[in-house]
């Protein structure tokens, strides 16, 4: 199976919004969007996205997602009740995120029922591709290969928010692949080589800069 070509594989991208670093162990999940990869691009009809219930006030910060205020989020589902939605499209998937590290250290904990395969960052995949020439964020990123209007395009979103992330991540994976020597012909296994991170190493989170 990892001789197969990158685009055959299980790849979903993912992404979470949550209430801060600044909560520390205590940081809520928010929202959650999840996009099957197809052919290699965001296959948006089967996509799925959710508000979270955090159970408690938010405080707003200057960073906060657009739209997610605690009106919306007490009237969404508690993350409990979403867990197996979230199980069933990503266990047994390679997880493909922008700083990828940085949800699935979130996610894990709160959801010990969700075991994806593994997970392909496209931070890392950048750093490789641009060395240090080109900034590093998701949003930066997109705008640099010209894929954000098409990013608000299919999710109906905005950047910020997980469905749009997820989508951008998604593109943005593409766009990088293509910039390999020999990009149009990356295995499964080239792809984990370049891209991939340990799933036990929740922890060590990359600086975006």
């Amino acid at each position: 199976m990892h001789d197969q070509h990158w685009t055959t594989a299980p790849l979903v991208a993912f992404d979470l919004e949550g209430s801060g670093s600044q909560d520390h162990e205590h940081e809520a999940i928010l929202e959650v969007g999840v996009v099957p990869l197809a052919a290699g691009r965001p296959d948006i009809r089967n996509a799925y996205d959710s508000t979270v219930n955090p159970g408690r006030r938010i405080q707003p910060r200057l960073w906060s997602s657009p739209g997610l205020t605690n009106d919306v989020l007490g009237l969404a589902p508690r993350l409990d009740a979403i867990e197996p939605e979230l199980a069933g499209r990503l266990n047994g998937t390679s997880i493909v995120g922008h700083n990828v590290n940085v949800d699935w250290r979130l996610l894990s904990p709160r959801c010990p029922g969700i075991r994806p395969a593994s997970l392909i960052d496209t931070l890392k995949l950048a750093r490789l591709v641009h060395r240090n020439t080109q900034p590093r964020t998701l949003t930066a990123l997109l705008a640099y290969y010209e894929l954000d209007g098409e990013v608000t395009k299919l999710s109906g979103g905005q950047p910020h928010r997980a469905l749009w992330d997820a989508v951008g991540a998604g593109l943005l994976l593409g766009a990088l692949i293509r910039e390999l020597p020999h990009g149009d012909s990356l295995t499964v296994t080239g792809l984990h080589t370049v891209a991939g991170v340990s799933l036990g190493d929740a922890e060590q989170t990359l600086p975006l800069f």
